[in-house]
């Protein structure tokens, strides 16, 4: 009997073998092969230790920025969330950056560039207070500086360890950038400028993505610094009437929306014309 039994146990098994390798072979079409599996942080031991490197380097510099300011009553300043939180900001503010002009725009460029670089959202109140506290033009140079340096510093952080993080976030969103990028690499710089004037794509998708598909920095830099005005322009003429202002949202009606992707399509036609030709 149990001669009988080995063969037969045998067959069995071999059996369940083909079964699994057919299975294998044509795709297991089961709901539990269907659902996805929980993927962890994309990111090596090595780009860990130096993303948390840049972190403290720059957080340490933000603290001896913070150390070298005259005393104030630093228990009153906070990052603002709302348009509420940015008119007590800004009165709190007033006279300390008339007082010290020089400290307070060194501490203003460290704390904007910061949040550019990693990422953290609330840039926009950044911009409004620095309207409010130093008008349009003072303002706009400020903000543009800043944000573009901070889009830089982002771009070389990407550069390091972005491109599983990216591809773990956005991976549809980053094929659909690389094919764009690869249809217009002889007009690179006028379909960057409409990005950054339009809303098309998000600006901390742009920062983070362009490394990663191989935009150069001069490209990338020039886009930015140009790019940026028109939207900056618009937030910190809205800092001088906080009063106004309710919500962020009403910075970007839809006027302003068309205005904005009417100064992009101006920057985009010539790359749109040199297609057209190269169809014809």
């Amino acid at each position: 009997m149990s001669s009988m039994a080995a063969p037969r146990s045998a067959m069995g098994e071999s059996v369940r073998i083909v079964l699994r390798d057919e299975d294998e072979e044509n795709g297991d079409d089961s709901p539990s092969a269907k659902r996805p599996k929980l993927d962890r942080l994309p990111l090596t031991r090595w780009e860990i230790v130096a993303s948390l490197s840049v972190f403290f380097i720059f957080s340490a510099g933000l603290f001896c920025v913070y150390l070298t300011m005259p005393a104030a009553d630093f228990g009153k300043l906070k990052l603002p969330r709302s348009i509420s939180d940015l008119r007590l900001l800004k009165d709190h503010l007033g006279s300390y950056a008339k007082d010290y002009p020089a400290q307070f725009i060194l501490g203003y460029c460290s704390i904007y560039i910061f949040m550019q670089t990693f990422m953290i959202p609330g840039t926009i109140f950044m911009s409004l207070l620095a309207g409010a506290l130093f008008g349009v033009i003072r303002g706009l140079l400020l903000v543009v500086f800043n944000a573009t340096a901070g889009a830089s510093s982002c771009y070389f952080l990407s550069k390091l360890i972005g491109r599983p993080i990216v591809s773990w976030l956005w991976s549809e969103k980053l094929r659909f950038f690389q094919a764009e990028i690869a249809k217009r690499r002889d007009k690179l710089l006028n379909y960057m400028l409409f990005l950054r004037i339009t809303p098309s794509l998000p600006n901390l998708f742009i920062n983070l993505a362009s490394p990663i598909v191989d935009i150069p920095f001069h490209i990338f830099f020039l886009a930015t610094l140009i790019g940026l005005i028109p939207a900056s322009y618009i937030t910190v003429r809205a800092g001088l009437a906080l009063g106004d202002l309710k919500s962020v949202k009403d910075l970007y009606d839809f006027k302003t929306l068309c205005v904005l992707f009417l100064i992009g399509f101006i920057f985009i036609c010539p790359a749109l014309l040199k297609r057209k030709k190269i169809y014809e």
